[in-house]
């Protein structure tokens, strides 16, 4: 889906600001934190790129993803149906440890947990963290 696509589905005005941060969410294809998002975005202000990050994740476009420092980074929703209440996904993270990218994996799901009765679950995370197919190749390449 293209960013102007993204904003009409979930019934939000398809400003600069909003299209510009949904556009580096589309090309860097992983997750980002607040601050790399920043450098990423130069007209944009902090301010700015903080309130569109919290109507993103209140319309359920964007999915907050713990890395393994505790910093919050954030990552496209996969499904539109997606809502500040409901993510329907239940995918792992992989975070690289020699380019620090966090990627969704949307094809490897988080099992099943069974909690005691008198818990109640809002939000399940599982972080691996290793080396990036990317970097793995590049590795591999100067071996060769």
């Amino acid at each position: 889906m293209t960013s102007k696509e993204i904003l009409s589905a979930h019934s939000l005005r398809n400003t600069n600001s909003r299209s510009d941060v949904l556009e580096v969410f589309l090309q860097k294809n992983s997750a980002l934190s607040q601050p790399e998002l920043e450098k990423e975005m130069h007209e944009c202000d902090r301010v700015t790129i903080y309130r569109t990050l919290a109507t993103f994740l209140d319309k359920g476009i964007l999915h907050k993803v713990l890395d393994d420092a505790g910093a919050m980074k954030y990552a496209l929703c996969s499904h539109i149906h997606c809502s500040k209440h409901y993510h329907s996904h239940d995918h792992v993270h992989f975070k690289c440890n020699l380019c620090a990218k966090t990627i969704c994996l949307e094809n490897l799901h988080i099992p099943p947990i069974k909690m005691p009765n008198t818990f109640l679950v809002q939000e399940v995370n599982l972080l691996i963290q290793g080396v990036c197919d990317t970097c793995g190749a590049a590795k591999t390449e100067l071996i060769a």
